[in-house]
């Protein structure tokens, strides 16, 4: 966060890792242990990049990734493919859309606001700049959290910022850019 490492994974599975920052983190949320990967991933990005800026609900919530839910979509596949294997799970189904995560995300804060998740072929900083300064021009959205929350066979990847009027980094596409490629 702002350069620094708060956790890594040592090779720990995501589902394990994100667990292990919930319970660092000391969040009390216990639908966290109901979602998938991808909703977690983005419920603990949120959760740490909000982590000074809560109860604002003016926040825009803005992300993106590759492969919409495809790994919780496989997993519920996985539960209906055969007859003799058929125990189809409600909280897989449940999470088999990328914006779940958000919803979670905007129900712990309170949020009110523009919320939109766009699935790209890559991480396009161009698009989520100029989304992002849209919403910003409006006078109903205070801050933007924005950025790309992927996971795809059991790897995540998150980019999240928060844009506000605050920021120390000027939102400008060249730092999104790099910013990213610091991944």
């Amino acid at each position: 966060m702002n350069g620094t490492v708060l956790y890594e994974s040592g090779g720990a599975p995501s589902k394990d890792f994100l667990k292990e920052i919930y319970r660092n983190e000391k969040l009390a949320y216990p639908k966290f242990f109901k979602m998938d990967v991808l909703s977690q991933l983005t419920f603990i990005t949120a959760e740490l990049v909000l982590s000074e800026n809560r109860n604002k609900p003016q926040t825009a919530l803005v992300l993106s990734n590759k492969s919409s839910s495809v790994d919780t979509d496989r997993r519920h596949q996985e539960s209906i493919a055969t007859d003799d294997a058929f125990f189809p799970s409600p909280a897989v189904f449940v999470y088999t859309l990328p914006n779940i995560g958000m919803g979670e995300v905007a129900i712990r804060h309170q949020l009110q606001t523009e919320n939109a998740f766009f699935v790209f072929e890559q991480f396009d900083a161009e698009f989520l700049h100029q989304y992002c300064e849209s919403l910003r021009g409006q006078h109903s959205v205070s801050q933007v959290l924005c950025g790309w929350t992927e996971v795809h066979h059991d790897v995540c990847e998150a980019f999240v910022y928060l844009l506000s009027e605050n920021g120390k980094i000027p939102h400008t596409l060249e730092n999104l850019e790099k910013l990213y490629a610091q991944l």
